[in-house]
């Protein structure tokens, strides 16, 4: 009678507990074809913590945005421990030369056209490249100086006059032993009739053979002494020294030029210090034209202008560029399919192309020859500089494709 009355007691708790679980759930409960045969039938619940259902979350129905999220942006703005050094070209009577003006390169604080963190202290210079002597040009070229090819003085005269140049770049290549092998006296003279044609600032360069332009820097540096011209190039192959004491002597710059080697751009500079102050110094890492390792020569002055600017002395100084390069591309000058469009444009948009890629990179000093792409490139000069902001309605057409 015991264990029955224990077991019924067992199997009430085990109903309850069920009874009370269910409830819990769905607060009833309906029991069929159960058969109960009970004297008094007592239900008694405990009282338990109320259980409700969460409410189901509601899913916003997706709005398909109708413009682009605004916000402000905030340029990043950093400071950097290394200067570029600034160098003078070209000296007033008042500073001992005949130029109407000298023109300052360098001396930037952070990386080119980063307005938002320091105003560049000087514009980069444009010169257009005139020969002493009539040299092959592509014909989109030589429409402009075809009458002034022999001579280098009105040459000169119509890049600063006509196709508004800041500066001359006089290239001696008739010294050339190969070519014509031209005197150093006579060399000298043609410098003198060019400083006499105009009264900007000028660079003359050599022809290559270290010993010969070496013999030739001499002779022009004596006769132009004060004029503060720009010598390119010196290289390591010259006699450093003595290239460096007569440049000094004199009181003219010097391009110091290595083929795109950071590391050998800093040797040159090195053995330069010993004889030349560095404000006297512009570096020329090599210009390779677009389509003909473009990204190369724009790595290279990339990297040499932010280590100038991080703090290496070495690498502190203006750059160079022969953007004139670009005309050895064929593609700028040889007859395509008409896909390529009329090269009498192509060769003018390569060049430019070439100078704009540099100009970001850093480049302070540019040789030219295009009147179209020294008037597009001082233009974007400009544009970069004024700090204006640009209008995306007037350039979001400005490009068209056929299939």
């Amino acid at each position: 009678m015991a264990d029955k009355e224990k077991e019924g007691e067992k199997t009430a708790i085990q109903f309850s507990t069920r009874l009370i679980e269910l409830l819990s759930k769905f607060e009833e409960v309906e029991l069929e074809e159960v058969d109960m045969d009970v004297g008094d039938l007592e239900l008694w619940l405990q009282p338990t913590a109320a259980v409700s259902a969460a409410p189901p979350t509601l899913v916003p129905p997706k709005v398909k945005p109708k413009e682009i999220l605004r916000t402000e942006f905030k340029p990043p703005i950093s400071e950097y421990p290394g200067q570029i050094v600034e160098v003078k070209l070209g000296a007033t009577k008042a500073e001992g030369g005949s130029r109407a003006k000298s023109i300052v390169i360098g001396g930037e604080k952070s990386p080119a056209f980063y307005l938002f963190e320091k105003p560049m202290p000087h514009p980069p210079v444009i010169a257009i490249d005139v020969f002493d002597a009539r040299i092959p040009l592509a014909k989109a070229v030589k429409m402009h100086v075809e009458d002034v090819l022999e001579d280098p003085a009105a040459w000169a005269k119509r890049a600063v006059g006509k196709f508004g140049a800041d500066m001359v770049n006089l290239h001696l290549t008739s010294i050339d032993p190969l070519i014509k092998d031209t005197p150093p006296k006579e060399a000298a003279k043609t410098v003198e009739n060019v400083l006499q044609a105009v009264d900007v600032p000028i660079a003359v360069g050599g022809c290559g053979d270290p010993e010969k332009d070496l013999k030739v820097f001499e002779k022009v540096a004596e006769v132009a002494k004060g004029e503060r011209l720009l010598f390119g190039s010196v290289t390591l192959d010259m006699d450093v020294e003595k290239t460096a004491k007569l440049i000094k002597q004199y009181g003219h710059d010097a391009i110091a030029f290595t083929s795109m080697d950071v590391n050998r751009a800093r040797e040159l500079n090195r053995r330069l210090y010993d004889f030349l102050p560095r404000e006297q110094i512009v570096i020329d890492t090599t210009t390779a034209a677009l389509g003909y390792g473009l990204d190369y020569a724009f790595s290279v002055m990339e990297r040499t202008r932010l280590a100038g600017l991080l703090g290496d002395q070495e690498l502190q100084h203006p750059m160079s560029s022969g953007t004139t390069n670009a005309w050895a591309a064929r593609e700028a000058w040889m007859k395509m399919p008409p896909e390529w469009g009329p090269r009498e444009l192509r060769g003018p948009i390569w060049e430019t192309v070439t100078a704009l890629t540099l100009l970001l990179a850093g480049v302070d000093y540019f040789m030219m020859m295009h009147p179209a792409a020294v008037k597009t490139v001082k233009t974007v000069i400009k544009g970069l500089l004024s700090g204006n902001v640009g209008k995306p309605e007037k350039i979001s057409n400005w490009i068209s494709m056929k299939i």
